[in-house]
């Protein structure tokens, strides 16, 4: 496909023809012509790639292309994804940007950088339709016809007074069920509360309260309860996405500078090594107390062979509990639907978990050992009772530890670090394999003392 491109590349019909996928690897594959590339793009098609480009990429894109394509191309995107890009850009190539947007885009977003990082004056849009309660529903019906034009979202009519604070909202099927000569005020509840945000809310409080209201946008006031703007649920989805890719990488132990803010294949090779390293030494050293517990029970292998065919079963077991318990506590941390202090309802809740579903897998190893025994397919011994009883018990200690820890884990570093998608599951997978170990070697040692050891 590349050599394809070389040979067209001054053919605009066939850059326009290719996917997005496509179009990016051909920028990755040939970043030196990515100017001329996207000088042949459509529009639509340019902000698409642009979107999904590393940040150099895109700052090397906004600061060689001609003014007009610049223009054009600054203009169109995402509030989301121009504050995303600008808000990394230097000051001083801030300034020469800026001046690129249209007066309505510009004030949009010295307004949106103007507040914290994650707060809701970042996600919130100027795009909302507002009217006083003394209204006729006929004259906001001709207004709506007349504003539409100009407003994305216009599921809700936000009331206001004079001097424009949110007194209520309603929703627009309400305005086409009532007479065209009733007034505003009519349509009006007593005692209805409704649902806003306050610019120093956060994305993570936003998403919250958008998963317990059916709405498609939800204001935002002042302390003074000035109507400031709306965030809509397309913005709140955007959040949840990055927050999800952000959370990928950190569940993985990816740096926050990770490759998957890069392409792979432009990625320097030391670079991939020196990223990758830090984490698997750390894994590797942790691995370590593995071996030295497998060599403090050496004497008990060479004893009974037969122990260490169920290491890998018994300690495998362990570790996908408590991956899987982290997954599930981070999930629900990540959802606001557990905090710190419900840990205690948790540890109770995990050991009920981890004991049931240790016992389901003990038992279920321990019917292999009796099937494999009594047809012959391999022999355990005299004592292989004894032994099947040993994986069963082993089972039910390592998968009760592995749940209990991966479930704990994710509260502890929340308590002293912050946050608990570090608690990844290669991190919990070798602490358990440490703890598991001595555990099987232990039960080992109190059920075939005396026949086997």
């Amino acid at each position: 496909m590349f050599n394809k491109y070389q040979y067209y590349l001054n053919n605009d019909e066939f850059l326009n023809n290719q996917t997005i996928s496509s179009l990016i690897k051909i920028i990755h594959h040939y970043p030196n012509d990515v100017i001329k590339i996207f000088n042949l793009l459509k529009l639509y098609k340019s902000i698409s790639v642009f979107k999904q480009l590393d940040f150099s990429i895109k700052k090397k894109i906004i600061q060689e292309l001609p003014s007009i394509k610049k223009m054009e191309i600054l203009n169109n995107l995402s509030v989301n994804d121009r504050i995303s890009f600008l808000e990394k850009i230097p000051k001083n190539l801030l300034k020469n940007l800026i001046k690129y947007l249209s007066i309505e885009e510009k004030c949009k977003i010295l307004i949106s950088l103007g507040y914290p990082k994650n707060s809701i004056g970042r996600l919130m849009g100027p795009y909302y339709i507002a009217i006083p309660k003394t209204w006729k529903i006929q004259k906001v019906l001709d207004y709506i016809r007349k504003e539409v034009k100009n407003s994305n979202i216009i599921e809700i009519i936000y009331i206001i007074d004079k001097k424009g604070k949110l007194i209520y909202d309603i929703k627009i099927k309400e305005f086409l069920l009532i007479d065209p000569n009733k007034k505003v005020y009519n349509l009006m509840e007593n005692n209805r509360f409704y649902t806003s945000f306050n610019l120093t809310d956060t994305e993570e409080e936003a998403c919250k309260i958008f998963s317990r209201n059916n709405r498609l946008s939800i204001p935002v006031i002042d302390d003074h309860n000035f109507l400031l703007g709306i965030v809509t649920i397309d913005d709140i989805l955007w959040v949840l996405n990055e927050n999800y890719r952000e959370n990928i990488k950190k569940i993985g132990e990816i740096e926050k500078k990770t490759l998957l803010n890069s392409s792979y294949l432009n990625e320097p090779l030391y670079r991939l090594i020196k990223k990758r390293a830090g984490w698997l030494i750390l894994l590797f050293i942790g691995e370590m107390l593995t071996t030295t517990v497998m060599q403090k029970f050496s004497s008990f292998i060479e004893k009974a062979v037969v122990l260490a065919l169920f290491i890998p079963l018994v300690v495998s077991s362990g570790g996908n509990s408590g991956s899987q318990a982290a997954s599930i506590i981070i999930q629900a941390m990540a959802l606001g639907e557990v905090k710190i202090k419900d840990w205690w309802i948790v540890m109770r809740r995990e050991i009920i978990c981890g004991f049931f579903l240790g016992s389901i897998l003990g038992l279920t190893g321990f019917i292999r050992i009796i099937a494999w025994h009594k047809i012959h397919f391999f022999n355990y011994g005299h004592h292989w009772m004894l032994v099947g009883l040993t994986v069963f018990l082993s089972l039910i200690g390592v998968v009760l530890w592995g749940t209990l820890s991966g479930a704990m884990l994710p509260f502890i570093i929340k308590k002293f670090i912050g946050d608990p998608a570090s608690s990844s599951a290669p991190f919990v997978a070798t602490l358990v394999d440490v703890i598991g170990l001595i555990i099987y070697f232990s039960i080992s040692y109190i059920l075939l003392r005396g026949t086997l050891l």
